[in-house]
């Protein structure tokens, strides 16, 4: 049989799908063929297709690199379902576990074996390595092996070894997000400078982006759950460990089913959160960025942010966590201008070159500029990662509700004045004082009630002032001195303005969730099922948990959302028809098919029998 027709019946009896989605096909072949491939693929684009399929196409077992437990766990637990042998090995087995999973690995009982690069780079790994018949390597989310991505791993530099010690076997190394620089370093550091290199598109077009200028980030989070995604998973990151504790506190004293989750967590509260979110539906996780590359929970219907993300490479893979089973789901951040100082701030201590300072300061910019842009979010934020997009996409806020915009050339010019004529010493909150004439203690001791621009602004709100001083720094006309306590001083780019040479249009903030979405989808994957069926929908996601529970796995390792709103869709009431519903392959039809047809020929007989 052809390769390609292979690669099509794993795909159509072990998953269940007619099709490839994009470049599947491309990276597929090439694996399959034993040529190296670097992937850039969004989340939940199907990048373990990728090496999976050719690992059930080529002899021996593929080894699969993987920088979490928890994602190697999730991963395994969905392929055993598919009927396919896969395996893991990290420090959370016991020994004699660890053992039995190692025969099976040398007596070639495996198609699939995960482990930690730590693990894999030690010399009794490579040794067990050595004697086993590989079939290819793949290399998750490998961004990790450069100090250029935002998710830097030491352990990651030492996979060079395998293009040493394993010429001959193909390597694959994937990764949602990485610009040119790092994408330079994935090839030159995994000696992948033979790889094909296949770049699908960064869209996620079932994602609506939303950002707002935070004023009461808890009421506005809130409001936004209430009116969007009650009832819905979803999770919410914040900067700093006692702020999840704080927000997921609140947002249980407000009725939702809300869990903390950082790595200053006892190990025990989080892995039980961790569970808790994966195999209750509706749970909500209020994380630092140490929760989420691990998690491959499909149904995650809204990914919000308390804080700026401090790139546009984290925001992209910190909001991918939502919507993987392709349905329509939100992405929401509240920024200030605090985030930006608090960043800038964070980066001053930090250790590494000025060189490496320098980009990253480039990359928070981008950041506040994605926010404060005027223009389609989604063909800004497909700009960053080099891609065009013609027109703007229609699904996002600034598309739903176009942004009003103002002269604020005068206004700009007063706040540049004052953070000169007060010194440059002093930060945002300060300069508003001397600008509303606010008469504090400390603007008389430093006799700034003496200025002459003193009070010129108090016809204009503290609110609409914060926004000036916020979209001064996002276009790079005020900088911030991270070491100076979040002190304003004047960038070289704001003569032209200061001398009256140009004028300037800022944004006026727009702080309610007045956007809302297209007809291009729902807010829920519930809204998109007709009032007549919603016993069915929830007969479904019933028996579903059930299975879950029974079997110790999540939900969605059962089916995904999308196959039961395809079942509602076409009514199956026979295993012949199911088998035409996309996700269901020979395992799961063989497993699941009786019970889950059972739900549908009850709702069946029900509205038959009510009509009668």
């Amino acid at each position: 049989m052809a390769p390609e027709l292979r690669a099509r019946e794993a795909l159509r009896h072990v998953w269940g799908y007619d099709d490839f989605r994009g470049r599947q096909a491309d990276v597929v072949e090439t694996v399959a063929s034993g040529r190296d491939a670097l992937v850039l693929m969004p989340t939940g684009g199907g990048k373990s297709l990728c090496y999976q399929v050719p690992a059930l196409m080529r002899r021996g077992t593929a080894v699969v690199v993987s920088p979490l437990i928890s994602l190697m766990q999730d991963q395994v637990a969905t392929l055993l379902q598919l009927g396919v042998r896969a395996a893991y090995l990290s420090s959370s087995l016991e020994a004699h576990e660890a053992r039995a999973i190692e025969s099976q690995l040398l007596d070639g009982r495996l198609d699939l074996i995960y482990m930690a690069p730590e693990r894999l780079v030690t010399p009794r790994a490579l040794d067990l390595l050595a004697r086993v018949d590989i079939s290819l390597f793949a290399i998750d989310e490998a961004h990790c092996v450069s100090q250029w991505g935002h998710d830097f791993r030491a352990d990651y530099l030492g996979l060079s070894v395998l293009a040493e010690q394993f010429p001959q076997v193909p390597r694959l190394a994937l990764t949602a997000t990485a610009d040119l620089r790092t994408r330079a370093d994935i090839v030159r550091l995994l000696k992948l400078e033979a790889a094909e290199v296949f770049i699908s598109s960064f869209d996620r077009p079932n994602l609506f982006y939303r950002m707002l200028p935070r004023l009461n980030a808890l009421e506005q989070l809130t409001d936004f759950i209430k009116r969007e995604h009650a009832g819905d998973a979803g999770i919410v990151y914040c900067l700093s460990r006692a702020k999840t504790e704080k927000v997921a506190e609140a947002l249980r004293a407000r009725g939702f089913p809300a869990l903390a989750y950082h790595a200053g967590l006892p190990a025990a509260e989080r892995e039980a959160n961790q569970t808790r979110f994966l195999r209750e539906e509706g749970v909500i996780v209020v994380a630092t960025i140490a929760f989420g590359m691990g998690i491959d929970k499909s149904n995650v219907r809204f990914v919000a942010h308390l804080d700026l993300p401090k790139s546009v490479e984290a925001y992209y893979q910190e909001t991918g966590r939502a919507g993987r089973d392709g349905l329509p789901s939100t992405v929401c951040l509240f920024y200030g201008l605090q985030d930006v100082i608090k960043h800038q701030q964070m980066l001053s201590q930090s250790e590494g070159s000025e060189e490496h300072k320098r980009h990253e300061r480039r990359r928070i910019d981008a950041m506040l500029q994605l926010c404060e842009t005027t223009d389609c979010r989604r063909q800004l934020l497909l700009r960053y990662f080099d891609e065009h997009m013609a027109q703007p996409c229609g699904y996002c806020d600034t598309c739903a509700e176009p942004v009003a915009t103002w002269d604020a050339t005068e206004p700009a010019r007063l706040a540049l004045s004052a953070v000169y004529r007060t010194g440059q010493r002093y930060g945002v909150e300060y300069v508003v004082e001397v600008l509303t004439g606010k008469r504090s203690e400390r603007v008389g001791d430093n006799r700034h009630d003496q200025l002459a621009l003193f009070g010129q602004g108090s016809d204009t709100s503290l609110k609409t002032w914060r926004s000036i001083f916020r979209q001064l720094l996002a276009k790079g006309l005020l900088l911030v001195d991270p070491d100076g306590y979040g002190t304003l001083r004047l960038s070289p780019d704001c003569r032209a303005l200061l001398k009256g040479e140009v004028a300037l249009t800022l944004r006026r903030d727009r702080d309610t969730l007045t956007a809302q979405r297209s007809a291009r989808g729902g807010s829920r994957a519930a809204a998109s099922v007709a009032s007549a069926d919603q016993p069915l929908w929830l007969a479904l996601r019933a028996k579903r948990r059930e299975l879950a529970e029974a079997q110790g796995v999540p939900p969605y390792v059962i089916f995904h959302d999308s196959t039961l709103l395809a079942m509602i869709e076409h009514m199956p009431l026979s295993l012949r028809e199911m088998r035409q519903i996309g996700g269901i392959g020979d395992s799961k039809l063989e497993r699941y098919g009786d019970d889950f047809l059972a739900v549908i020929r009850d709702h069946v007989d029900g509205a038959s029998g009510a009509g009668a």
